[in-house]
Formats: structure tokens, sequence, C-alpha cells
């Protein structure tokens, strides 16, 4: 008989050190663990504090005043439609799992995003680890969340956050290194501060791609959120894998629509606000 070949497995070097980092730093991961869903379940009661259509009428009053006419109805639409198919606590959830996954992504991306445009060295160390971290399919960012934070929203809004990193931080660097040169060397020549420089010229010149990366880190998240619905991560993700196990093609159906609302209406929320909507009425 031929001797059975000997295979590299990564899971034989990892296993030893996530046992060692659950027994070891168990405490730590239990807080972490505390700490995020008592965010996510407060977010979520302050949504739920008021009536459905209370809170249409005051997101979309909201959206009027300070966006515009079109923002005001997508948010009245797409919260409409939510409650329409009795799904609004489960887009309540939802819509607090990407917004608190993005705000984080966006926190962490950001940041390195700007400090790699100006260190062609991190920019060169980052690049394969991003070309490994967008290859990786998301389900398997599930798997050590899992392990290391159990079932439920967390392990969901950690790989939630890892996998909408990437975007954010490639496009960041980009739109940080195609500003204009003649703008920086403006604001150098009048004696601007590397802050004010940063966020008065370098920001509004790069907005536009910025918000490309914001785009496509809210919808890779709302789509990681949606698959988290298999680890017990609630909202319209567990509708959509309630239906897929139950074979219920209304329930699906419905819950995927409602998915398609809220990433419209975070879509067009964001980029009304950061897009220079301000009190706009068109």
């Amino acid at each position: 008989m031929n001797p059975t070949p000997t295979h590299f497995s990564p899971g034989a070097f990892l296993t030893p050190a996530v046992d060692w980092l659950n027994t070891h730093w168990h405490p730590l991961f239990a807080f972490i663990s505390d700490v995020i869903q008592a965010v996510l379940d407060g977010a979520t009661a302050l949504l739920l504090i008021l009536p459905p259509w209370g809170l249409i009428l005051a997101a979309a009053g909201l959206a009027l005043w300070t966006l515009g006419r079109r923002p005001a109805a997508v948010t009245a639409l797409a919260l409409g439609f939510c409650w329409g198919v009795g799904l609004w606590q489960e887009a309540m959830q939802t819509i607090t799992l990407v917004s608190v996954a993005v705000a984080l992504s966006v926190a962490i991306a950001f940041p390195l995003g700007v400090l790699a445009s100006r260190h062609p060295r991190l920019a060169a160390v980052l690049r394969p680890i991003l070309d490994i971290m967008q290859t990786v399919p998301p389900w398997v960012y599930l798997i050590p969340a899992v392990i290391l934070f159990s079932l439920g929203s967390v392990p969901a809004i950690i790989a939630t956050i890892v996998y909408g990193i990437p975007p954010m931080l490639r496009l960041t660097t980009l739109a940080f290194d195609q500003i204009p040169r003649d703008l920086l060397e403006l604001g150098q020549a009048l004696g601007a501060p590397p802050r004010t420089v940063l966020f008065k010229i370098e920001v509004p010149a790069a907005m536009p791609t910025l918000l490309v990366g914001l785009n496509q880190c809210i919808l890779l998240s709302l789509a990681m959120v949606v698959l988290a619905g298999l680890v017990g991560s609630g909202g319209l993700g567990a509708e959509v894998t309630r239906g897929l196990t139950r074979m219920e093609m209304g329930l699906g159906l419905r819950a995927g629509l409602a998915i398609v609302a809220v990433a419209l209406l975070l879509d067009r929320l964001s980029k009304a606000a950061l897009g220079g909507g301000t009190r706009r009425r068109t």
C-alpha cells in the first residue's frame, strides 16, 4: 500500500494559536463582546423607541430639512417599504449593524489610507495584504470571528468590519494620490498647518473618490451582514436564512427586497450628506 501523502494544512498552525487566544485572552474577548453588544442593543432600541410611522416621519423630515427632497423621498419610501412588508424590527437591526460596522471600518481605513498615500513603503506593505483580504470568500471571515466571539451579532459585526476595510482603504489611498500637487503647494504657500491642508484642501478634493469607497464599504458590509444571518446575527439576514432553510420563497423575497431598500437608503443618504447636499432642494 502506498503511504498516505502528507498535505500542508494552515489549520495545523492556526488552531493552536486560536486555542491559546481563547484560553489566555478570553476575558478580553468577553469584554469586547459585551461592549459591542451593548452598543448594538442601545442603537437598535433607540431606533425602536418611536412607532414605525413616527420614525418614518421624523427621518424623512430631517432628511428634507438637511439634505433635500430626493433623500427625504428615498428615506420615506425605503422605511415605508420595510414597515409595509412586516420586517420593521429586522430592518432596524440591519441598519444598526451596517451603520456601526461602516463607521468603524471608515475610522480604521481612512487614516491608514492617508498614511499609505504619504508613505509608499507602507502602501507597498498593505497592497498584498489587501489583495488577500479581498480575494478570500466573505464567509471565511465568519469562522475565526465565531471561534473567538461565539454566535450572534458580535462575530457578525467583527467580520463585517474586517470585510469592509479593504475597499475603503484602497480608494482612500487612490483619492489622496490623485490630488493635484498645485493645491497642496498652494496650501503650503499660504502657511496653512497640516491639519488645515488635510481637511480644507485634501479631503474636499478627494471627496468624489472617497464617496465611491464609502459606497463600496456600505454595500459590502450589507452583504456580509446578510450572510452573517447564518451565525445568528439577526436582522434581515436571519430572515433570508430562514426563508432558505424552510424553502419559503415569499419570506426570502420580502427579506431580499427589504435589504435592497436598506441599501438604497444608506447609499443615498451617505452620498447626500457627504456630497455637499446640505439644505439642497433637489
